[in-house]
């Protein structure tokens, strides 16, 4: 038991707890107020189930995820086109599942079953992709799911699985130039991926580029956001302190936006510890994915790394309003039960592949 303690990558371990203190500590802040205290506890529980789920992903060899990966496969694509068909709607997007009194989005799930799957597939086939055309497979792959979820609509997750693929595809050997020709085809493209947008997402797109074109509206939460952000200065305000986020100025400030929140009430220096920790998951991500002492488990360890990365710059970048709004959570810190549980399920895995490395050492 001492042997296997001290294997884990405790580092990794510490920096995630720290922001999940940080999360509640500013969950309470966005929501004492408005008599939603009850958040906080809620998160608290969550967070308790999440660890214990984490706890007991340890005690299976992650390579025998590689033999589930094929019915995982098809379970999340029956899972997204169950949301389609018999989904609970919310806010304009039907991403959400009913159990009884719970509301689950499985999308947040599927981000977790994609790299396992994607891993898998490209495990088998790592070796034979040299040309461009190669990837032609993988991109079908994941272009069915990557479907399923645009139709709920939910760009950001969607945009996630790009993230994923991205980053599992530079390390199979995607080269540079190939990425900048996708990139190029992409702009290209950009007048008739606008035609299949819902209109509240061009409109999310028009005030990225000018926010005071709809002050009150679309780029309210920006404006707002920004303000926070910029009235924290240095030093912040202090904790229940933040007006923005106290007089419910700031909307989302519980979700989305509550970066928001952590720049208007510990200001710059409080920002920078914040992203700090995250530096440190993708540190230690990409240092067990480089370590690894198979490619499945490299494989995977890029993904989840991946997936973080791209969730931190794009959540921090659209509370900052240099990135449009897509809703994508801040890991670890935004409140919902869905993203946490699959984050700290994925750091589980993280640990995993990192175990077994330092076991077989031994």
């Amino acid at each position: 038991m001492q042997r296997y303690l001290r294997n884990l990558d405790w580092i990794l371990i510490m920096a995630v707890a720290a922001l999940m203190a940080i999360g509640l500590i500013l969950i309470f802040s966005a929501t004492h107020g408005g008599g939603y205290g009850w958040m906080m506890k809620r998160q608290a529980l969550f967070m308790l189930a999440g660890v214990i789920l984490m706890g007991v992903s340890l005690t299976v060899d992650y390579k025998q995820l590689e033999r589930i990966a094929a019915p995982l496969y098809l379970f999340m694509v029956l899972l997204l086109l169950g949301v389609m068909l018999f989904g609970h709607a919310q806010m304009g997007a039907q991403r959400w599942l009913r159990l009884g009194p719970l509301a689950f989005q499985p999308s947040e799930f599927c981000k977790g079953f994609m790299i396992v799957c994607l891993a898998a597939f490209l495990n088998g086939r790592s070796y034979r992709l040299l040309d461009f055309t190669d990837y032609w497979q993988p991109v079908l792959f994941t272009l069915v799911p990557f479907l399923l979820v645009m139709r709920q609509p939910d760009l950001g997750t969607a945009l996630v699985f790009g993230a994923i693929t991205l980053s599992m595809f530079l390390m199979c050997g995607f080269k540079m130039r190939w990425l900048a020709l996708c990139g190029l085809v992409g702009c290209l493209s950009l007048p008739a991926v606008w035609h299949f947008l819902k209109e509240y997402q061009r409109n999310r797109l028009r005030v990225f580029l000018n926010p005071e074109l709809d002050p009150f509206g679309a780029g309210y939460h920006v404006i707002q956001s920004k303000i926070a952000i910029g009235s924290g200065m240095l030093l912040g305000k202090g904790w229940l302190q933040g007006t923005q986020s106290q007089l419910n100025f700031l909307p989302e400030n519980h979700t989305d936006f509550i970066f928001a929140v952590a720049g208007e009430e510990f200001g710059f220096l409080g920002s920078l510890i914040i992203i700090a920790l995250y530096l440190i998951i993708i540190w230690r991500g990409l240092s067990i994915a480089l370590n690894a002492e198979d490619d499945f488990g490299t494989l995977l360890a890029v993904g989840i790394t991946g997936m973080f990365l791209f969730h931190v710059v794009v959540n921090i970048g659209m509370t900052a309003g240099i990135m449009p709004v897509t809703g994508v959570p801040l890991p670890f810190v935004s409140y919902g039960a869905s993203s946490l549980t699959i984050n700290l399920l994925l750091v589980g895995l993280l640990l995993n592949i990192n175990l077994q490395r330092e076991q077989l050492q031994f």
